[in-house]
């Protein structure tokens, strides 16, 4: 699973570091670099996946169009740090409790392309082995050579720079060590799912399909397509949680196939308040189906996956962000999935207590040169006098840990 995501001249950031743990809350105001942050995960997502690197930075939808997926925002002018035109990812996974791999890639944007300037693969254990690795190359060269362990000077293999040499040397016949390595960290990296709920989207009805959107647009068919037993499962668990919300009596929640064909699904609930009304999607609120979208992506992810959610609370009313804390760690913990949220939310920060303060990220803005930096809570050096002061969702409200960040000179480096 991933550890670690690492950021160099990515948007706003010169260089960071983003720990991954079973859940992770990144916070800070708006502009600090929180959606910057996430992109990069993004980018790693697809690039995994095989996609060329000008559609990943694409901002035309219609050319991500039919893929369930969506490009980095802000396209290929804001990618890189300004004034650079490059810029590098890497990302440490953990395979099993003495092996790492670190990943590492470089992208050089030009005003026509976007390619890989470098790129390595790299196991860590009692000693370090460069599973591949690249050597400079001329600008206008329209292949790269990736160097592939063979403990000597590395088998040579030409390789297209306009997509990862990740993707490019999956499935291919490798020595063990390489492939192994290849494997785990594109399955950590093919693992990653940005949620992105969007309300008006799910109201319709859905193809059956297998793997929930990044909006959820498709959540009746993907409830609708699982097996009997595993659907009334999912169904009486989403249930269990969505009963608790403030804003209905829900009494159940289900999906189920319509038309002649059953090749398309709707969401429903019943409510108590009505003699047990029926009611679909269209008439749920924005907050539920969010809520019921969060669910759904943590029951139907595979074990193993990072869930991303930004503003992971939008829609849900304050007196629920404990709800909504003890699903995630609940589920997540349960399926071995890690997540990632963000939120501006008082309550939820007040809900998370103290003994979430290890694994919360502050992202916020350099006084002195305007760039993007990550900042563990616990970093913060007058964190227990601030906390003696009042809760952290007060703190939030007031711009006090940003206030404490910005009077230190290079915080967060």
């Amino acid at each position: 699973m991933i550890k670690e995501i690492r950021y160099f001249k990515w948007k706003s950031f010169r260089e960071a570091k983003l720990p991954i743990d079973p859940l992770t809350v990144l916070i800070g105001t708006n502009a600090s670099g929180k959606s910057n942050a996430l992109d990069g995960l993004a980018f790693l997502n697809l690039l995994a996946l095989g996609r060329d690197f000008q559609t990943i930075l694409t901002d035309e939808p219609k050319l991500m169009r039919g893929t369930g997926l969506k490009g980095v925002r802000g396209g290929v002018d804001w990618a890189a740090l300004k004034p650079g035109n490059q810029f590098t990812l890497e990302v440490l996974v953990q395979d099993n409790d003495t092996t790492d791999y670190l990943y590492s890639i470089t992208i050089n944007i030009h005003p026509l392309r976007v390619e890989v300037n470098s790129e390595s693969l790299t196991r860590i254990m009692n000693h370090q082995i460069r599973l591949y690795w690249t050597d400079p190359t001329d600008s206008d060269n329209p292949s790269i050579t990736a160097k592939l362990y063979n403990k000597s000077v590395g088998k040579k293999k030409e390789c297209r720079r306009s997509v990862s040499i990740l993707s490019q040397l999956k499935d291919l016949p490798l020595r063990q060590e390489i492939e192994e390595g290849i494997n785990c960290v594109t399955r950590a990296l093919s693992e990653i799912f940005v949620l992105d709920p969007i309300p008006s989207i799910m109201r319709d009805f859905s193809r059956l399909s297998n793997s929930l959107a990044s909006d959820a647009s498709n959540i009746a068919g993907v409830l609708a397509a699982l097996p009997k037993d595993e659907k009334k499962r999912f169904e009486e668990t989403i249930t269990k949680y969505v009963r608790r919300l403030p804003e209905r009596d829900i009494r159940k929640v289900w999906a189920e196939t319509v038309g002649r064909l059953k090749n398309d699904a709707m969401l429903y609930c019943t409510e108590d308040w009505v003699n047990n009304l029926i009611v679909d999607a269209r008439g749920m609120s924005d907050g539920t189906l969010r809520f019921i979208a969060i669910l759904t992506a943590l029951l139907t992810r595979p074990s193993g996956s990072l869930i991303v959610i930004e503003e992971v609370d939008n829609g849900l009313h304050p007196s629920r962000a404990w709800l909504l804390l003890e699903m995630l760690r609940d589920i997540g913990s349960d399926r071995n999935i890690d997540i990632l949220v963000t939120t501006h939310n008082p309550a939820l920060l007040d809900v998370l207590g103290t003994e979430m303060i290890p694994f919360m990220v502050v992202s916020h803005r350099d006084t002195f040169s305007g760039e993007s930096k990550l900042t563990l809570l616990e970093d913060i050096g007058n964190l227990p006098k601030l906390l003696a002061s009042g809760p952290l969702g007060r703190l939030t409200t007031k711009g006090s840990l940003e206030k404490s960040l910005s009077a230190i000179k290079g915080a967060g480096e």
